[in-house]
């Protein structure tokens, strides 16, 4: 598995689609406000404005950037890279779930119980 990126997987795979992306949610929620498109917005027993509530969704995803750091992924590709050549110890979801019912149960974590 490749664990770096180039300069093209870098920029227009991850940054120019990750930036498309986040326009398109922009004006998709901006043409709502224009044409008075709320019924997306009306959650119940939540919202009680639903043209509030689409505002402010605006607003904020003005301000979301979901463009990470060249670093961070090639961070992210070598953890799975260590997973998958079990670099990395991993456990089973049904076993970390039983240890935490369990924990639940006695009020103890399994770990510091007393043999």
């Amino acid at each position: 598995m490749k664990t770096k990126l180039n300069w093209w997987e870098y920029w227009i795979g991850h940054c120019w689609m990750t930036g498309r992306q986040s326009m398109r949610m922009t004006f998709r929620i901006w043409a709502d406000l224009m044409t008075s498109n709320y019924e997306n917005y009306a959650l119940p027993r939540t919202v009680e404005d639903p043209e509030a509530e689409c505002i402010d969704w605006f607003w904020t995803s003005l301000n979301e950037d979901d463009v990470y750091d060249k670093e961070f992924l090639e961070y992210l590709l070598q953890m799975v890279e260590d997973i998958d050549t079990g670099k990395v110890k991993t456990y089973p979801m049904e076993d970390v779930m039983k240890k935490l019912e369990d924990s639940l149960e006695t009020g103890t974590p399994e770990d510091t119980k007393e043999s």
